[in-house]
C-alpha cells in the first residue's frame, strides 16, 4: 500500500524534538498510521529507573490504542542521532500485536535523506499473537 511516507517521516522528526533522553542523549520520534487513517506521534521518554523508559514507537502505538485504534498500518521512526534508526525487539513485538491480519505493517526509516520502507516480517519473522 502506498502512503505519504514523507509526511509520516516529517511527523516522526517533529516528535523527536519532544524526546526526554537525558541519560542516553539519543532522541527518537515516531509517527504511527492507524488503519482509520489517523496519525499518532510519540517520542522516547527516559527515566532514572531505566526499566520505566519507553521507546518512541511504543509511545505512539500506545497513544493510538488509548484512542481506540487496534490496527496499525505503518510506523515511521527517526533519530537525529542516527541514520536508519530501527525498532528494538520490544517495539517489534508490540507492532506485531497491532498488525492487521490482512496487512503487514510497513516500517519507514531514513538513511542519508533517503526513505527506507521495510515490512515488519523483515524485523520480526516469528512474532506471535494470543
Amino acid at each position: 500500500m502506498a502512503y505519504d511516507y514523507k509526511l509520516l517521516m516529517d511527523k516522526a522528526k517533529e516528535a523527536s524534538r519532544n524526546s526526554y533522553s537525558p541519560f542516553s542523549r539519543f532522541a527518537v520520534g515516531a509517527c504511527v498510521l492507524a488503519k482509520s487513517g489517523k496519525l499518532y506521534m510519540g517520542c522516547n521518554v527516559e527515566n532514572s529507573s531505566f526499566g520505566m523508559t519507553i521507546c518512541a514507537e511504543r509511545c505512539a502505538i500506545f497513544k493510538a490504542v488509548s484512542e481506540g485504534e487496534r490496527e496499525i498500518l505503518a510506523v515511521a521512526i527517526y533519530s537525529p542521532n542516527s541514520d536508519d534508526c530501527n525498532p528494538c525487539g520490544a517495539c517489534r513485538q508490540v507492532m506485531y500485536e497491532f498488525q492487521p491480519d490482512d496487512t503487514e505493517i510497513e516500517i519507514i526509516t531514513e538513511n542519508l535523506g533517503e526513505l527506507n520502507i521495510r515490512k515488519l516480517s523483515e524485523y520480526l519473522p516469528y512474532g506471535f499473537k494470543i
